[in-house]
């Protein structure tokens, strides 16, 4: 749970409701895959090769879901607050999309971030840009 809780946006409670509510991370082949349990993947409807991207399904586990949610909104006001960066990806993000479509993709990433943590034995999410 202390791993979990170096993940900016995620705290105690977030993470005592990820360790009590996902089954074991191993079984998820990917992030994406991860991420998908919890709702957060655009649904997708292929045909003929050519991929199309939907609407987020919000199908899967909503109460870990609605707290990632919660965590980023509250990181998002934060950064808005401080003043947003226009070189980083969120500040980027932020220009040119709603807030909330903003924050649906950071929980996106910090779902993908948790996955990388607890079954690598990752220490710490700074280390996980030296992974990629």
């Amino acid at each position: 749970m202390r791993r979990l809780c170096t993940v900016p946006g995620v705290g105690r409670v977030t993470s005592g409701a990820i360790m009590a509510f996902t089954p074991d991370l191993r079984t998820f082949a990917s992030g994406r895959n991860f991420a998908a349990w919890l709702g957060l993947e655009p649904r997708q409807r292929s045909t003929g090769g050519k991929a199309k991207l939907g609407s987020v399904s919000k199908m899967g586990q909503s109460d870990i879901r609605k707290l990632l949610v919660v965590g980023a909104m509250s990181r998002i006001r934060w950064i808005v607050r401080k003043g947003v960066m226009p070189d980083n990806w969120l500040g980027k993000l932020m220009a040119r999309k709603p807030r909330m479509v903003v924050a649906v993709a950071l929980v996106n990433k910090m779902a993908r971030i948790i996955w990388a943590m607890l079954p690598l034995g990752v220490n710490d999410c700074r280390h996980l840009a030296a992974m990629r």
